[in-house]
Parts: structure tokens; sequence; C-alpha cells
């Protein structure tokens, strides 16, 4: 009996104790339980018969999470202001309250849901893509690491691995995100992109194994080039006639 009043003290706000007149202000005064139907929910709260409609929704929102301002109450069909008072109403002990919720306050609420659900969507949606780019990413660091190590790649994985990473990006377009996840389907975006342009930059490579090479021996030769003329005059000449003969079996064939 002791913890059950200690609680229902707990309940009553301070400041909306009765008078001895019936109305709202310092005093003691007598408790009422009322019963509160929200939706399939039932709320009991504990409160002075002179307490106001608006005491009983301050009760209310640690019970359900709503705001005084997002509440509508009824009693006996008829909806009740915040300032009138219980007992002058005709709410008594155990009497029942219909408690709705205000209808621009459900859909805000629905909306936000509605949001938070999409962006749970697209966080999945893109971690589903990123652990398919990883594994791609992988596979053109291995074509790079075989290229580098003087070995050919076939084209066929050129083909299939430019395709696969297509298909991610075009995963990635199909997702509506805002806010962060908008930033994290950004940067996958741009990441599927550098390995493509860097898979172009391996395929060119691939076609010509020798192209860094034959850079290097063309700067050797004409370094060559410049030090033999240094040495001998006669080096010209010889040029010149390696080039005619060369020209006179041109036009033999």
């Amino acid at each position: 009996m002791n913890n059950n009043a200690a609680d229902t003290a707990a309940e009553i706000p301070p400041e909306t104790k009765p008078t001895e007149s019936g109305g709202a202000g310092p005093g003691p005064g007598p408790t009422i339980k009322i019963n509160v139907s929200y939706g399939s929910s039932h709320h009991k709260v504990h409160l002075p018969a002179q307490s106001t409609f608006g005491d009983v929704k301050k009760l209310l929102v640690n019970k359900t999470g709503l705001e005084p301002e997002e509440q509508r109450l009824f009693f006996r069909g008829i909806e009740k202001g915040d300032k009138e008072h219980l007992n002058l109403e005709g709410v008594k002990d155990k009497s029942k309250l219909l408690l709705l919720e205000v209808t621009a306050s459900k859909e805000r609420k629905l909306e936000e849901t509605r949001k938070q659900n999409e962006m749970s969507k697209a966080f999945e949606a893109i971690a589903g893509v990123r652990a398919e780019v990883d594994k791609l990413s992988n596979r053109v660091t291995a074509v790079e690491v075989a290229i580098d190590g003087g070995n050919k790649a076939s084209e066929k994985e050129f083909l299939v691995l430019t395709e696969l990473l297509m298909s991610q990006l075009l995963k990635l377009d199909g997702i509506e995100a805002e806010g962060e996840a908008k930033l994290q389907r950004k940067a996958e975006v741009y990441r599927v992109q550098n390995l493509v342009d860097k898979l172009d930059s391996l395929k060119a490579r691939n076609s010509n194994p020798f192209s860094e090479g034959s850079n290097a021996v063309k700067v050797t030769t004409q370094w060559e080039t410049f030090d033999s003329g240094m040495e001998s005059s006669d080096a010209p000449p010889d040029n010149s006639s390696s080039t005619k003969i060369t020209h006179d079996w041109e036009r033999f064939e």
C-alpha cells in the first residue's frame, strides 16, 4: 500500500494540487484514478480531481511518447480543452478518457518513419554494391600485378571486368538516397569510375607491352647518335647510305 501511495504522489504535478474551494491550486484534495484508452493500449493516471485535462496530457507524455500538443482528449465523446477542469466536466474516479493523436503529428511521424526506412534500404543497397566492388577491385589489382611482372592478361578479362563494373554503376544509379546515404553512393560512383579508367590504362599497356620500353630505347639511341657524332664525322654519310639501300629494296619490292 505504501509503495502505491508513493507512486501516486509522484504522478501528481505540484502545481495542480486542489484547494478547498475546488479550484486548482495549493492544498490537499482527493486523488482520482483515470483510465485512458489510446489505440490498443490502456493507461492509468492518478491526479487530483481538480486538475485540468492539460495536466492529464502531461502525465501521458512518458506513457505514450506524445507531447501535449500532439494529444486530443475526449470525455463522453466530446473533445476537452487543456484548461478545462476534470471535476467540473464530470470526470470522477475510474472515469474513462479517449486519447487520439493529432492528425498532422501522425502524418509527420509516418513521413519520418518512411524516410528512415528508405535511408536504411539505401545504406543496405550501397553496402551490397561496395562488397561487390571490393572483389572487382582485387581482380583489377591482380591484372595490374601480372602486367607489371611482364605477363599478358587475356582480353576477355578486361571485357568481363569492365562489364561487371558498369553493372555496379547502374545499381548505384538506381539507389534513391538522401543525406549521408547520398554521399556514400557518390563515393562509390567515383570509385567505380576510377577502376574503369584504370582498366582502360592497363588494357593499353597489355596490348603494347613494350610501349614504355620503346621510349627508353629511343632516348638511348639519340644519346648514342649524339656521342658518335662527337667522335667521328663519318657517321652521317654511313647513315644516308644505309637509308638509300633500304629505299632501293623498297622500290624493288
